[in-house]
């Protein structure tokens, strides 16, 4: 992130007043440090909560544009004086400015989350750890944000070091062009300029197509964020001309940046396509500011800027922005609290105080220490411990991840269901006793650590497409290949949690099993808004009009159809607009069409309607709780989605003689609903059935279904 400016631009103290501030040069910028402050803030609130700045992340942006401007201003200042530009110095400054205080921040949190996180997630955020380390973590949370087994996950507590990733990517290659540059024009500035316009037409190019179609790529990569950078280089090479704006124009120009900067945060939200075209206002809008500080104009926007607490928050911007996201993600785990919005204050005002001392402490000794500033090597030397160290404990953490209480081994649920007279009556009575649980049981299945990864074993065939994919890489026919009845299994993720039941009843019938699954991808005739994607999710239409024409043209003995009753997906209109009003009737009129597209007079339709729901991270409850897994148990009530849309599309299927199967009572009883059943782990996130309690439910689902 931006924040990491160098200890060269500035002088011994600030102006006391903008009276006092000199004309344009690279010396100490009040207002540059005033941005920081209003920067750094912005991304605060934003994460701590508070109503109407959700689009405080802009506050990012700013700090891409500073970085820029200061950075490049530092190596053309070295360039004018020396006609080089020394990689070695440049990178040994950039190690001991950032390289200290993020350690100290990367080691804390790594022990933090060790003691205190649930260790389900443990080895995912030490691999975190070494992604940051290393300035790799925004390509790792890139490929995880398009999955979409992912979405729902809480963020790591090292997300926030995505930005740095990118800056630093950013300053491997321009210093060496800058370079470059200086061997073959010398002092000449038109290559520069020529040079970096052409990377902002380039990455804003793909940046407004890349958030279009895959939003995670566009907001993490630095492909797509390079151009801000490179604003703010565009500024630092025109600084010289900048500085002869007239006053009155420099003045308002500061303003008008300012004014964008907080628009920006405050009328983008969640929703906002972002970076694309949107990153332009506060992009532009803290470019301005720059420009028009160029010419110290008096009653200027550093008027504001340059006032005391703006320049106490902008000195340690950097230190906030490191602390401030793990102590929010981390300490309401610590404290077993809910997160809310006067908790995550406090514990952005702790944050802040824990970046004064580490500024005080590590930051600025650490940068300033004669030793390490007299040869470039020492401080690259420093850099690479640093890095190191921090890797190292990742890695011995990842090796020896915390351990859950365990207790008493559990009722094999499985063997009881199938070897029960009434299977279904044998699992009501175990969930029934599951529900006042102890400690986790030592025989769960599948292991809580590792319940994320346990998916239908189809998915490893690439069968189930991820929301940008809308073919299958092959015929996807399980059970008896050669059976003489095809039976289809068809919806999003939440059909395809029941392929291991479906599996094991098509080979004990001899069916031959289509399995056609789709995330975030309902069976229904829809249109749906993607928040995962940003936009209109264009590929489930095209992904599901193939299906229904290859289903219908097969003429299947049966089709079992399954969908999520609550993903967040807000549904379209067919002019593209959000639907506001009639939500539930657009649903059941969806379903019908599906239902009338598929009905032939040889093929069954079965809908089986939602699993209930845990309202949490079920393995991650049970791993802060493994000493009394009763805490995670799900109230009845509210873990059944939707319950008045899932009935109004209930009578749509029964309209269209589509069979109906609720398998509510397969998880709760009246009033509750446990996340271990007997030794059977129920859920492996917040919403997903394991492979072990479909199995196990294959008898009963099978008694349900035509033979």
């Amino acid at each position: 992130m931006s924040v990491s400016l160098d200890t060269q631009l500035h002088s011994a103290r600030p102006p006391s007043s903008p009276a006092e501030i000199a004309p344009p040069h690279p010396g100490f910028r009040p207002d540059i440090e005033g941005m920081r402050a209003v920067a750094v803030t912005l991304v605060v609130l934003s994460h701590a909560g508070i109503a109407g700045l959700a689009g405080g992340y802009v506050g990012v942006d700013v700090f891409f544009v500073i970085s820029g401007f200061l950075i490049t201003t530092l190596l053309l200042k070295e360039l004018t004086r020396t006609g080089r530009i020394s990689l070695a110095t440049f990178y040994a400054r950039r190690a001991t400015r950032l390289l200290p205080a993020s350690t100290v921040v990367l080691l804390v949190t790594v022990t933090a989350s060790w003691l205190w996180m649930p260790a389900t997630r443990f080895k995912s955020i030490a691999s975190d750890a070494i992604h940051a380390t290393f300035y790799g973590i925004n390509w790792r949370l890139a490929n995880e944000g398009v999955q979409y087994m992912n979405a729902d996950a809480e963020p790591s507590p090292l997300q926030h070091f995505w930005s740095l990733a990118v800056e630093e990517q950013f300053y491997l290659v321009w210093p060496l062009l800058l370079l470059i540059f200086a061997l073959a024009w010398g002092k000449r500035r038109t290559p520069v300029i020529v040079t970096l316009v052409l990377v902002v037409a380039a990455s804003l190019t793909v940046s407004i197509t890349q958030t279009a179609s895959s939003a995670p790529w566009a907001y993490f990569g630095a492909h797509t964020r390079a151009w801000e950078l490179a604003v703010g280089a565009l500024v630092a090479v025109g600084a010289a001309r900048l500085a002869g704006l007239p006053r009155t124009f420099a003045a308002a120009l500061t303003w008008a940046g300012l004014t964008a900067v907080l628009i920006s945060a405050f009328l983008y939200d969640e929703a906002t396509p972002f970076p694309g075209s949107a990153a332009a206002l506060p992009v532009l809008g803290a470019a301005a500011i720059i420009a028009g500080g160029c010419s110290a104009p008096r009653g200027g926007a550093v008027t504001l800027l340059g006032t005391w607490p703006f320049q106490q928050i902008g000195k340690y911007s950097y230190s906030w922005y490191l602390w401030h996201w793990p102590v929010l993600m981390i300490v309401p785990h610590m404290l077993d609290a809910e997160p809310n919005i006067p908790l995550n204050l406090g514990l952005s005002a702790g944050a802040l105080i824990l970046a004064i001392g580490s500024y005080h402490l590590v930051e600025n000794p650490a940068r300033n220490h004669s030793w390490v500033k007299a040869r470039s090597r020492r401080g690259l030397a420093v850099g690479l411990a640093l890095s190191s160290l921090a890797a190292l404990v990742a890695q011995a953490g990842a090796m020896k991840p915390p351990q859950l209480a365990k207790g008493a081994p559990a009722v094999d649920t499985a063997q009881s269901v199938a070897a029960a007279a009434d299977p279904e009556s044998e699992l009501r009575r175990i969930i029934a006793a599951s529900v006042d649980t102890g400690k986790l049981p030592s025989n769960t299945t599948p292991r809580v650590q590792s319940a994320r990864k346990d998916k239908p074993t189809y998915y490893a065939t690439n069968c189930h497409l991820e929301y940008l994919e809308t073919t299958a890489p092959g015929p996807c026919a399980f059970g008896d290949p050669a059976g003489k009845r095809t039976v289809y299994l068809l919806g999003d993720s939440h059909a395809a949690h029941w392929y291991p039941a479906m599996e094991a009843i098509a080979g004990e019938r001899g069916w031959k099993l289509m399995v056609r699954t789709k995330s975030a991808c309902h069976a229904a005739t829809v249109h749906t808004f993607s928040t995962a994607l940003k936009r209109a999710y264009t590929e489930c239409p095209v992904w599901r009009r193939q299906v229904l024409a290859e289903i219908k043209q097969t003429r299947p003995y049966l089709v079992v159809i399954s969908s999520s009753g609550n993903d967040g997906n807000p549904l379209l209109d067919e002019s593209g607009h959000r639907v506001t009003s009639g939500a539930d009737q657009l649903w059941a009129d969806g379903w019908a069409a599906t239902f009338r597209t598929i009905k032939g007079p040889k093929t069954r339709l079965v809908q089986i309607r939602d699993t209930p729901w845990p309202g949490h991270d079920a393995p991650e409850c049970l791993a802060e709780h493994s000493r009394k897994i009763a805490k995670c148990v799900a109230a009845a009530g509210t873990a059944v989605q939707l319950p008045g849309r899932q009935a109004i599309v209930e009578r749509a299927a029964k309209a269209n003689g589509v069979q109906v199967v609720d398998p509510t009572s397969w998880f709760c009883t009246a009033e509750d609903c446990p996340t271990v059943v007997g030794n059977l782990l129920v859920w492996r996130d917040d919403d997903h059935i394991t492979t072990g309690y479909a199995s196990m439910l294959a008898p009963l689902l099978g008694a349900r279904l035509p033979r």
